[in-house]
């Protein structure tokens, strides 16, 4: 296949998708390495800062990625963000993935009125927050926030969450059982502080959750996780409404 230049698809959209389909095609694998920008450049017949440019694009979109002074290599496909009421723990591990999780900070802080509004507890509240970098097979992947009454599990600090979903640790060592959540989820800037934790260049696309977890219609967990853009993906089935 070759870049048309009458087409009205620009020619650096063109190499895009030929760029696709040939590390498809070509049976490439995960941190292989593609052709130089000069050889693409060569190859298609287009200038090196058409092919820069759409090399760009794919770095961006988490397709490629680039080593200073070694090249540009295939990228890990992105996961698919659960859109169902799942533990990091479990989903990662239902996905092939080994799970892992760094503390950063684990204390006892009053509720403000924002966080105990959406628990729907009294203000100042005391409530277990807990930061952790969650990573799969040691890269990491997001950071999570999350605040949990200490009226409902009043011994939680003491639980080593390590290796451990802490959805099973609320179930195993307090008996709650989570039975329903809601979660949105909207494009973020990362900052500086998480750009750290997660290998990314402030300013870097990432994906913003909040997540209410419910048992019996009382809310028991507030989610607050920042997900690397270049890593997930969202997914979702789309019936038709009658009469739509």
């Amino acid at each position: 296949m070759t870049i048309d230049p009458a087409s009205p698809v620009p020619k650096y959209s063109q190499l895009r998708e030929l760029l696709i389909d040939w590390i498809v095609d070509s049976g490439l694998a995960v941190d292989d390495i593609i052709p130089s920008e000069r050889e693409l450049g060569t190859k298609y017949g287009l200038s090196r800062m058409t092919v820069r440019q759409t090399i760009d694009l794919l770095v961006s979109e988490g397709k490629l990625y680039r080593v200073p002074g070694k090249g540009t290599f295939v990228a890990r496909p992105k996961i698919e963000m659960s859109l169902v009421l799942a533990s990091f723990t479990e989903d990662m591990r239902a996905r092939g993935y080994e799970p892992g999780s760094r503390d950063i900070a684990r204390r006892i802080t009053p509720a403000s009125g924002h966080t105990a509004r959406l628990l729907g507890i009294p203000p100042g509240s005391d409530v277990h927050h807990i930061e952790r970098l969650r990573t799969a097979d040691g890269e990491p992947m997001a950071v999570e926030r999350t605040n949990i009454p200490t009226s409902l599990a009043p011994g939680l600090g003491s639980h080593r969450l390590s290796g451990r979903s802490l959805y099973q640790v609320l179930e195993e060592e307090f008996g709650i059982i989570l039975d329903s959540g809601e979660q949105t989820i909207e494009a973020g800037i990362c900052d500086p502080a998480d750009a750290k934790l997660l290998g990314l260049s402030p300013g870097s696309p990432v994906l913003s959750m909040q997540r209410r977890s419910f048992t019996n219609g009382a809310c028991v967990e507030l989610a607050l996780s920042t997900y690397r853009a270049d890593r997930y993906q969202l997914h979702s089935r789309l019936d038709r409404h009658p009469g739509g």
